[in-house]
């Protein structure tokens, strides 16, 4: 069962997900609550499991080659939970995701070269059961939040 976050379980949230090392007394002064208030709802919020940990996002250097592409890959219905055992074998494929529309499954993949994302999607290509792919390489990050 969802838990019912109200309007400030909602914008604490909204907060954490920007900075979550936002210090508590921060946080009070930006909701317009009491300290002690943010602390109880922080603590009701893990204990619902509604926020599961806190993280640390490291940028990137300027120097990263790191190639990143969406690859979106139709399959035939019936062999599709092959097709995804095929894809979580590949260790270049960091999230997989299940879309509507003309196909199936978007895969977000790293690879060191474009050479290497070439042979990636070659393979992709050839499981058993994938029809079509189309594929595009991420440029750079405008906007990157924790979901």
């Amino acid at each position: 069962m969802a838990a019912t976050l109200d309007s400030l379980d909602q914008r604490l949230i909204a907060l954490l997900k920007v900075n979550a090392r936002l210090p508590v007394v921060a946080l009070a002064k930006s909701l317009g609550c009491a300290r002690s208030t943010v602390q109880l709802r922080l603590k009701a919020l893990e204990d619902k499991g509604v926020i599961t940990g806190y993280t640390v996002s490291a940028k990137a250097s300027q120097q990263d080659s790191t190639i990143r592409a969406m690859v979106l890959i139709s399959s035939d219905s019936k062999t599709e939970y092959d097709v995804i055992n095929g894809l979580r074998r590949r260790h270049e494929i960091v999230k997989l995701y299940s879309i509507s529309g003309r196909y199936d499954l978007c895969a977000i993949l790293t690879t060191e070269s474009t050479h290497e994302l070439d042979a990636v999607i070659d393979k992709i290509r050839a499981i058993k059961g994938v029809l079509d792919t189309f594929s595009t390489i991420v440029l750079s990050t405008k906007l990157d939040r924790p979901e």
